[in-house]
C-alpha cells in the first residue's frame, strides 16, 4: 500500500508591504502668541529701528535737526575721516576699551578666585563687591571727581608726594587713568559674579584627581581653572568691550572730556555735535561708530568661536 503525503496545515504566512512612516505634523503657532508679541515689536519698532533709519538717512543731508534740508551724499562722511578732533575721540574710546578690559577681567577673575576658595565670610564679601554695580555711573564719577580734585592732593601735600599734590584730573596725560579706575571700579563686580558662576560649574572631582597626581595649584589654575572658565572670559570681555565703546556718563562726570579734549569719547562728540547744530554731520558720525562697533564684535566673535562658550 502506497503512502499518501498528508497535506501541510501550517498557515501560510505572507509578506505585508512595509508601512510608510507617519508625517510629523509641524504643530501651528498659536496665533496668541503673535497678539503678546506686537506690543513689544511695535515699541522697538518705533523706538530702536525708526530712529536708526531715519538717522541714516539724515546723514546724508546738511540738517541741523528741525527745518528744511537738503541731500548732499557722501560729503558728511568725508569730513568725519578729516576732522582731527573725531579720529581723536576715536582713538581716545579704542584705547581705552581696550586698557578698560584687560584691568577689569584680570581683577574681577582674581577676586572670583578669592571668593570661591575657602575663605571666612565670603557671603558677607560677595555682597560688599557686589555694591558698586548697583550705583549710578554719574554719581559714582562725581564723588570720584570729588575724591581726585580735593582729598588726593591733600594727602599727597601732607605726605609729600609730590605727584599727588595737584589732581591728576587736570593732567592731559594722566586723566585717562582716572577713567580707567573708576570704570573699573564700578565693572568689575558684574564681571566677578560671571567669573563666579565659571568656577562654580569646575567639578571638584578634578581637582582631587589633579591632587592626587601631585599638581601644584599653579599647575591647576594653568591647566584646569583657566581653560574651564575661557567661556566666561569670552562673555566678559565681548560684553565689557560692548560697553566701554559707548562710554560716557563717567566721562562726562570726571572730566566732561577734558582737559580740552583729551578724553573725549566717541559718545561725547556726537552729542556735543548735537548740542551745536552739527545734527546730520554727527549722524554720519554716528553711523560711522555703529558700523566699527559691528566690525570689532564680529572680529570678536570670529576668533573666539570654539574657545568656549560661543557656538559657530
Amino acid at each position: 500500500m502506497s503512502s499518501m503525503t498528508r497535506p501541510s496545515t501550517r498557515p501560510v504566512v505572507t509578506a505585508e508591504p512595509a508601512a510608510k512612516p507617519a508625517r510629523v505634523r509641524k504643530s501651528r503657532v498659536d496665533p496668541l502668541y503673535y497678539l503678546f508679541l506686537l506690543p513689544s515689536l511695535a515699541i522697538f519698532t518705533l523706538a530702536v529701528t525708526l530712529p536708526a533709519v531715519l538717522g541714516f538717512v539724515y546723514s546724508f543731508t546738511n540738517s541741523v535737526g528741525f527745518g528744511d534740508f537738503d541731500f548732499i551724499g557722501f560729503r558728511n562722511f568725508i569730513a568725519v575721516f578729516r576732522d582731527e578732533g573725531i579720529l581723536g575721540a576715536y582713538g581716545f574710546t579704542l584705547a581705552f576699551s581696550l586698557v578698560t578690559v584687560v584691568v577689569v577681567n584680570v581683577l574681577a577673575f582674581l577676586l572670583a578666585l578669592g571668593l570661591t576658595s575657602r575663605v571666612r565670610f565670603r557671603t558677607a564679601l560677595r555682597t560688599v563687591f557686589v555694591i558698586p554695580m548697583v550705583i549710578s555711573g554719574i554719581v559714582i564719577a562725581f564723588v570720584f571727581q570729588y575724591l581726585f580734585s580735593n582729598s588726593l592732593p591733600l594727602a599727597g601735600q601732607s605726605l609729600g608726594i609730590e605727584p599727588l599734590t595737584t589732581s591728576i584730573l587736570a593732567n592731559p596725560d594722566l586723566a585717562w587713568l582716572a577713567i580707567v579706575f573708576v570704570t573699573a571700579w564700578q565693572s568689575v563686580p558684574s564681571a566677578m559674579l560671571i567669573y563666579i558662576a565659571g568656577l562654580l560649574t569646575v567639578p571638584t572631582e578634578v581637582y582631587e584627581a589633579s591632587s592626587i597626581d601631585g599638581a601644584t595649584p599653579w599647575h591647576n589654575l594653568r591647566h584646569i581653572t583657566l581653560p574651564l572658565v575661557a567661556g566666561y572670559a569670552v562673555i566678559n570681555t565681548v560684553l565689557g568691550f560692548k560697553n566701554y565703546l559707548n562710554a560716557y556718563d563717567i566721562i562726562v562726570g570726571l572730566t566732561d572730556g577734558g582737559p580740552g579734549v583729551a578724553t573725549r569719547s566717541v559718545a561725547m562728540a556726537i552729542f556735543r555735535g548735537f548740542e551745536g547744530g552739527d545734527y546730520a554731520y554727527q549722524m554720519a558720525n554716528a553711523v560711522i561708530f555703529f558700523l566699527i562697533s559691528v566690525a570689532i564684535a564680529l572680529i570678536q566673535l570670529r576668533f573666539t568661536r570654539g574657545k568656549g562658550g560661543i557656538a559657530a
